[in-house]
């Protein structure tokens, strides 16, 4: 499984969304299900999938699907 396919099912299964909902638009907020539980249902997703530790201020700014892309490259996961 690539680092993309994995950033894509982290997302679908964290929020229980079809592949088809992954854009640039998908926002923290614009989802139901991506609220303050789900957002930090979504870092713990992340941190497993890819062996990291987000620092707080990378919780905090991630705020979107595309903001995640920018925000895994600090930690050297290539999207």
């Amino acid at each position: 499984m690539t680092n993309k396919e994995k950033y894509d099912k982290a997302f679908i299964e964290t929020f229980s969304l079809k592949a088809s909902d992954l854009n640039d638009t998908l926002a923290y907020n614009e989802n139901p299900a991506w609220d303050s539980i789900g957002h930090m249902s979504m870092v713990a997703a992340l941190e497993d999938a890819f062996g990291i530790a987000l620092e707080t201020d990378d919780i905090i700014n991630f705020s979107s699907y595309k903001k995640g892309f920018e925000l895994l490259a600090k930690y050297g996961v290539a999207l």
